[in-house]
């Protein structure tokens, strides 16, 4: 099958396309032909060599896709072959086939299709678990969340506007700021521009929960940006690794900070995630009141062109990568 890896870390040339043999579904595990997977950051940091897979995980990238069941492992029922799913992958996704533990799919929300759906998983559990499960964002709160017109940030302002919070975030353009608006985010701050701490000051916004993909660049504006009590939740790394911690600023807002990833997480963890998560989001998928946003999609052969777009952030919403229908696809003892 064919399936991206790197074999030297370095730029978007570094990603190979490459045929490797079919993974076969181990104890309580089925096995995906992939029609579609999503591009995340934590790809481009794999790619880098700054984010190596879990022990005993595929090198081969790719943290989310869908498809449909084509074998299952010991323990999973046969019902489950032929059904259209998105997952929650640990690597693998970059491929025709992946194997990935029952507990880590899901059936495609209603009115999605399977390209779409590629996109989903990473995402949604990414946000729903940082936010509402470790943030505890709550109705009549506010997030700020950095990079609103990424894939996390466009999912995370429709979520937390769905569930009554109001939203701030940080975009780098001002068509991107527009877009945000349009989402339903209420505060729209230009980074390149503006002080975010000081434009939420001056509108009198003080973030209960924030979700930040920056990291040490932010550290201490973001703790100043924090209501008592907040919460914030560090998901990425852009901005460094080391940054200065004022404790007593932390003290005396009775604030948390968390950093948190979700690949390495066990797969109990992950299964708990996805089962809140699907309960929780689906529905309001289904209903229109948050939808998929896909910046593009384009076929697995161009899987560099997809990671120089991520890096230079020109994109709203996702990228996701599509492959050959069943007639392109390799059997199963290939």
């Amino acid at each position: 099958m064919r399936a991206v890896v790197v074999n030297e870390p370095g730029g978007p040339e570094a990603l190979e396309v490459v045929d490797v043999p079919v993974p076969q579904p181990g104890p309580g595990e089925v096995l995906i032909r992939v029609v579609s997977a999503g591009v995340n950051r934590a790809d481009v940091l794999q790619r880098q060599g700054h984010y190596d897979p879990p022990e005993g995980a595929t090198s081969v990238l790719g943290l989310e896709c869908a498809g449909e069941v084509v074998a299952v492992g010991e323990n999973v029922g046969e019902q489950e072959i032929g059904s259209q799913v998105c997952a929650l992958l640990s690597g693998g996704g970059y491929a025709e086939y992946v194997a990935v533990p029952i507990g880590q799919i899901a059936p495609l929300p209603e009115g999605v299709d399977v390209v779409t759906a590629g996109g989903l998983m990473e995402t949604c559990a990414t946000v729903w678990s940082n936010v509402f499960m470790i943030g505890r964002l709550q109705p009549g709160e506010t997030l700020l969340v950095h990079g609103g017109s990424s894939g996390i940030g466009t999912m995370a302002i429709q979520l937390a506007a769905a569930f009554g919070a109001q939203v701030v975030t940080t975009v780098g353009s001002p068509g991107k700021a527009e877009f945000c608006r349009e989402l339903g985010a209420d505060l729209v701050i230009d980074y390149r521009r503006e002080d975010f701490v000081e434009v939420m000051r001056r509108a009198g916004v003080r973030a209960d929960v924030i979700l930040d993909i920056i990291g040490a660049k932010y550290l201490a504006r973001n703790i100043a940006a924090l209501a008592t009590s907040g919460r914030l939740v560090v998901i990425g790394l852009q901005g460094g690794v080391k940054g200065e911690l004022n404790l007593g600023a932390l003290l005396a807002k009775r604030a948390a900070v968390t950093a948190t990833s979700l690949r390495a997480r066990p797969a109990g963890e992950k299964t708990t995630i996805v089962q809140q998560m699907t309960g929780q989001v689906w529905p309001l998928i289904a209903d229109e009141i948050v939808r998929p946003i896909v910046h593009a999609t384009m076929p697995l052969e161009d899987v560099a062109r997809a990671h120089r777009i991520l890096e230079e952030s020109s994109h709203r919403g996702k990228l996701i990568l599509t492959l050959d229908g069943e007639d392109g696809a390799p059997s199963l003892g290939a």
